[in-house]
């Protein structure tokens, strides 16, 4: 016996010699077919023995119990030797098996040899009355057992009745078959070598792939994670564009590859007319060229003159320039006297009647007690109010040399009638509109608030408005009537809201007795055509920026209240 020889008690050792080759599929030499037992005859001698001292304590064979019919075929060819009706030789291997369990000794014919008990895959034999399974294989699956009306009778007369009333049933094996078998009654194979053996699972399910989720589960994780990543890059998107818009200017001025903040030369084209008055300086000076369309930025002039330590005195007059100039040459003509006009003057919106007068005087070189003489009797202009207030229309205007105080005011009031003519103005409310344009002129922002401010005016001086109860409640109008509407401060103080004047709408409901300024044409046109709104309240919450907040409700004008006020902590020198 050769010393790899496998060890009698190894229950397993007959089946690994009669399995295939899995490399070549190849049976082992001399198994000539399926069943047929390959060991020597002294093996299979010993085994015999064994069995017969076995025998008497064996269990009887179930039927539920019976063996595969592969393993019974086998048995049966081990004893074809001894059988009288049975063919000999190749012949008898290669007849079919029936599946059917072992036949007792009823079933043998006289004469014959005793069949062998029980090939089982063990490849141990036991007397035919007590066939045993191996303890290690578990019980065939349900659809691998024989049906009952398959198993033969239990008093068959012999094998070869077995034979003819029994069909053959091949066990499922390992293979695609066996999956396929054991998937529909059993659950799904642990994956494990012995259920491999067993014929429970095959090597595809062993090696087969997870089962993918749901079609739907997969496209809604699919969506979910496309709203993930646009989120993501949305948010970060967002942050950057905020980010530049704060400090971006900033980022350019450190790098060095900001945009220039002056034109370059030679591009100069055009006409342009700067106004300046007494005590202006560069920081005022540079904001009229960029307005003017003189200069690329606001802070133009400005910023050459602290960067290049230039010195300037700016003389009072109205200056003729070309547009899209540089910093540098802009102070090249305002130090020349050609270009300033002795015989023009240009007055901006919302000037006082006694702001207009002073640059009249001043630019014009016409005495203030000229002017002030001038305009003492509005009707020799045709105005019906007590006070030209707000008919001294905002306009650059050019006179002849030797023009006097009555030609100029004559003049201007002339070119507020048109302005009025044109927006349509009836003339018996010329007075009316000119006062709410100039109430729009000082309070409002931008040109969008212009029609804003004139819808809560108008809203205001409505005879059923229960939430001011018909106070216009105007700070302009205050600080007009106590000489305080240019202070420097765009609050009211004490005194100018108590003060007991017709212009003070804290204390007087509906419009003031008279304009409290100067109204350009967009000022007039809003006086006019106020916007839809149900606004009562305004509040502008930061200066810097002009923003201002409109309310229906006098608690949403509260919290724009609040809001102004920490804009004024966080700015104590803004103007507040």
């Amino acid at each position: 016996m050769p010393e790899n020889q496998p060890p009698e008690s190894d229950p397993f050792a007959d089946l690994y010699g009669r399995l295939p080759d899995p490399r070549t599929g190849a049976r082992p030499s001399g198994d000539a077919a399926p069943g047929t037992d390959t060991a020597p005859p002294s093996r299979r001698a010993a085994r015999a023995a064994r069995q017969t001292q076995e025998g008497s304590t064996a269990p009887e064979p179930s039927m539920d119990a019976a063996p595969p019919a592969r393993y019974d075929a086998a048995r049966r060819a081990d004893s074809s030797s001894a059988s009288a009706s049975r063919p000999s030789g190749a012949g008898a291997q290669a007849a079919p098996r029936p599946t059917a369990a072992p036949t007792s000794s009823a079933d043998r014919r006289p004469g014959a040899a005793r069949p062998a008990a029980d090939q089982r895959p063990t490849g141990h034999q036991r007397p035919v009355s007590a066939p045993q399974r191996p303890a290690a294989a578990p019980r065939p699956a349900a659809d691998q057992r024989p049906a009952t009306d398959q198993r033969p009778a239990a008093a068959a007369p012999g094998p070869e009745r077995a034979r003819t009333e029994a069909p053959v049933r091949e066990p499922a094996l390992v293979g695609a078959g066996a999956a396929t078998a054991s998937s529909a009654s059993s659950p799904a194979a642990s994956g494990s070598l012995e259920d491999l053996f067993t014929g429970q699972t095959t090597t595809h399910v062993i090696g087969e792939t997870a089962p993918r989720a749901p079609r739907g589960r997969r496209r809604l994780g699919g969506w979910i994670a496309f709203a993930v990543v646009v989120l993501l890059f949305g948010g970060i998107a967002g942050g950057g564009v905020a980010l530049w818009n704060t400090y971006g200017d900033r980022i350019q001025a450190f790098l060095g590859n900001g945009e220039p903040l002056d034109y370059e030369a030679g591009l100069a084209t055009g006409e342009a007319r700067v106004t300046i008055v007494s005590g202006d300086t560069g920081q005022s000076v540079s904001p009229k060229m960029f307005e003017a369309g003189v200069t690329k930025a606001s802070n133009s002039l400005y910023k050459y003159m602290v960067d290049n330590a230039v010195g300037f005195t700016f003389q009072p007059g109205v200056y003729k320039l070309q547009q899209q100039m540089t910093s540098a040459a802009v102070l090249d003509a305002l130090r020349n006297p050609a270009n300033r006009l002795d015989y023009s003057v240009q007055l901006r919106e919302g000037l006082t009647l006694k702001q207009s007068l002073e640059l009249i005087s001043e630019q014009l070189s016409i005495p203030r007690a000229d002017l002030d003489a001038a305009v003492a009797d509005p009707s020799r202009y045709g105005v019906t109010a007590s006070t030209l207030e707000g008919w001294i229309f905002p306009a650059t205007y050019d006179f002849d040399e030797g023009v006097t105080a009555t030609d100029v005011i004559s003049r201007m009031v002339q070119r507020t009638v048109q302005s009025l003519d044109s927006a349509g103005v009836p003339v018996e409310d010329r007075e009316r509109i000119l006062t709410i344009a100039s109430i729009i002129e000082r309070e409002a922002r931008s040109s969008e608030d212009f029609y804003k401010v004139s819808r809560v005016i108008e809203n205001r001086l409505q005879p059923d408005n229960v939430e001011t109860h018909g106070l216009l409640q105007m700070d302009s109008t205050a600080q007009y009537g106590a000489d305080e509407l240019d202070a420097g401060s765009s609050s009211s103080s004490e005194n100018a809201l108590t003060s007991d004047n017709p212009y003070n709408t804290y204390k007087y409901p509906g419009l003031p007795v008279g304009p409290i300024a100067n109204a350009g044409d967009r000022a007039i046109d809003a006086a006019m055509n106020p916007v839809d709104g149900t606004w009562y309240y305004f509040t502008t919450v930061n200066l810097e920026t002009g923003e201002t907040v409109f309310s229906t409700t006098y608690d949403d004008q509260l919290k724009a209240v609040e809001q102004f006020r920490a804009w004024c902590r966080e700015n104590p020198d803004g103007g507040c």
